[in-house]
């Protein structure tokens, strides 16, 4: 078998659905409202086939501004690595125009509905967030037959003597509703 040639540019895009969904003009001033946005984007999609089941945002936490978001797109983009997570911090760090959003000399926030696998562990250390938040466990998604890679206690340890605070579990029922959801209606789970 012949491999086509190799390709030299990955472009990421969110779906057209995002700009309908999401106000990024509007203050989001509180842990709910952040959180309740990437439970959202997580529900718009899965209801509406677009990909897992897994919402992330990244927010200035002092201002509320929202930076940018992330769904999950591995399966329509045909890409391992484009988990929520990795998505919304790709997304930020264009938007602040730097590798690192420490360079914006702002604080930033990572709300996910549902905590991070290993690979978006490393990039939520390596993004310049300062603060992770995150609502589903690791088990909910292995129920749900997504493998979670090597993620340890001594991983969020590390994260914190790095100075990122981790609050896990914020709004956990909202998010495993959409999870469920997703297993329910037949959802590839595309890592398990």
């Amino acid at each position: 078998m012949t491999l086509p040639p190799p390709v030299l540019s990955v472009t990421v895009t969110l779906p057209e659905w995002v700009a309908s969904v999401v106000d990024f003009d509007a203050p989001y001033l509180t842990d709910r409202e952040r959180m309740r946005l990437a439970i959202r984007l997580s529900r718009e999609n899965v209801e509406r086939a677009a990909g897992g089941p897994f919402g992330a945002a990244v927010f200035e936490r002092v201002s509320g501004r929202l930076v940018a978001v992330g769904v999950n797109e591995v399966v329509p983009m045909g890409n391992s690595t484009l988990h929520a997570e990795m998505v919304a911090i790709q997304c930020a760090e264009r938007r602040v125009r730097s590798y690192s959003l420490h360079e914006s000399r702002v604080e930033h926030d990572l709300f996910t509905s549902c905590a991070p696998c290993a690979m978006c562990l490393g990039a939520t250390l390596w993004s310049g967030v300062t603060r992770l938040v995150a609502a589903a466990d690791r088990e909910d998604a292995e129920r749900a037959a997504f493998d979670e890679g090597p993620v340890f206690a001594e991983s969020y340890a590390y994260l914190a003597s790095r100075g990122i605070t981790v609050v896990r579990g914020f709004l956990r029922e909202e998010a495993v509703e959409v999870i469920e959801l997703y297993r329910r209606t037949g959802g590839v789970a595309y890592n398990g």
